[in-house]
């Protein structure tokens, strides 16, 4: 690669652009714009490590399609041991050809470590290491330059260390996390009223009033980047719920002032199969008319917006073609698969030309980043490069600066601009 302005705006022959995405796509740094990483200052809910790779909820499933033991037995264990048996069964005794088996090789073959035999090797190896320079080496070799984390005002082990301060890490942006809200307020509004706020289980009262509160302490103390929640299939606006009624009273007003996107992340059929606990969930098509009303009634808000089905990606698209406050972002969860990653970034290239965000790594395990990441460049290499070469037959010259910025837009600025106040926008170069 050069630096000469002459070299890297010169046209490409069809050979140089496959070489020219494959390079830029591997120098470029990526924000990871959904995860469920933590900064180290917020202590044990952030996951690493060997036995916490193996044992993540994608490899428990497959375990029980390939091992007799029962989902209780299994739950019944020790993390070592969990973790053993997923490795004897899914990488011993089978060649691990998933996505998320391929994932622990990649990660293994990332640090040095032995992808066959036994796992002494590798706990020892995490287990020497210093986490902070462990985060910046994972990153590095992620290709990505910070996560942005989730986070929730409610979860017991977490709200505790924000209230009494955590250090900043250059590396993690926080998220405001809206799940126990506006999902579980039967079995969460109680911790408000414990707090001094005046809020019933009905949502009568000061409720909608408090919740705003409630959030505006939140937001001063965290300094969110945006406002998240994970949607059932089956979510609706409008409607009577009280889900709805938060969205409208509190949590969206509070984003508009704020000039912060919300995330709704929607299609989960929560645990379809209990027994398998976080393995336990499923997908659902959405309707999507649902984001169609909530763009028309808050054309001041901003939504990132990532749904679980395959069927609604089309969908998506259209709609994003309607509504500059809508933002697709991502192959979530299921979708993650490179045959399905192809599919619906060719749809929005093809659609959306560089306005959205193609990916993030949803990891809830800190190195699950590499392999999600080296899966995310592997498979968009040939996308982009048949997109150029596609644009170079129908007569436009395609650059190297062209590339440069197409990716930098798609990976860090659709994101950054997203994220700030209109008047903040940075252009696309």
């Amino acid at each position: 690669m050069s630096d000469n302005p002459l070299i890297v705006s010169a046209p490409l022959s069809p050979d140089q652009i496959r070489t020219a995405v494959a390079e830029e796509l591997n120098v470029a740094q990526f924000v990871d714009i959904h995860t469920h990483l933590y900064k180290p200052s917020l202590g044990s809910i952030g996951l690493w490590g060997i036995d916490e790779l193996i044992t993540y909820h994608y490899l428990e499933a497959e375990l029980f399609r390939s091992n007799p033991i029962t989902p209780g037995k299994y739950f019944s264990l020790t993390k070592t041991e969990k973790a053993d048996i997923i490795w004897q069964t899914l990488f011993v005794a089978n060649t691990p050809i998933s996505e998320a088996t391929r994932g622990v090789i990649a990660v293994l073959h990332a640090f040095g470590l032995p992808t066959s035999g036994d796992l002494t090797e590798s706990r020892a190896f995490f287990a020497s290491r210093n986490l902070d320079d462990h985060i910046r080496d994972v990153f590095r070799l992620a290709g990505i330059s910070e996560a942005v984390m989730t986070n929730d005002p409610l979860d017991p082990d977490e709200a505790p260390l924000w209230e009494k301060g955590t250090e900043p890490h250059s590396l993690f942006r926080p998220v405001l996390r809206l799940d126990r809200i506006l999902n579980k307020w039967d079995q969460h509004w109680h911790i408000l009223q414990a707090k001094g706020f005046d809020v019933q289980a009905d949502g009568s009262g000061r409720t909608m009033a408090e919740v705003r509160r409630f959030l505006e302490g939140w937001v001063d103390l965290m300094k969110p980047v945006y406002m998240a929640v994970s949607l059932p299939d089956t979510f609706a606006y409008p409607d009577n719920s009280l889900r709805v009624r938060f969205l409208r009273e509190a949590v969206l007003p509070i984003c508009r002032v704020a000039d912060m996107p919300m995330s709704l992340m929607i299609g989960v059929r929560y645990q379809v199969n209990p027994e398998l606990r976080l393995a336990g969930d499923g997908a659902g098509k959405a309707d999507l008319r649902t984001v169609e009303r909530l763009c028309v009634d808050f054309p001041d808000n901003k939504f990132f917006i990532s749904l679980l089905s395959r069927e609604n990606q089309h969908e998506l698209c259209v709609y994003a073609r309607k509504f500059a406050n809508l933002m697709p972002f991502g192959c979530w969860w299921f979708l993650n698969n490179p045959s399905i990653v192809e599919e619906m970034t060719r749809e929005r290239l093809e659609m959306l030309g560089a306005s959205f965000i193609p990916q993030h790594s949803d990891a809830r395990v800190l190195e699950q980043v590499i392999y999600k990441w080296r899966n995310t460049r592997r498979t968009l290499t040939p996308i982009l490069s048949n997109t150029y070469l596609t644009l170079r037959e129908d007569g436009r010259p395609v650059t190297r600066t062209d590339i440069k910025r197409d990716i930098n837009r798609l990976f860090r600025l659709n994101f950054e601009n997203f994220i700030q106040p209109a008047s903040a926008h940075v252009c696309p170069h």
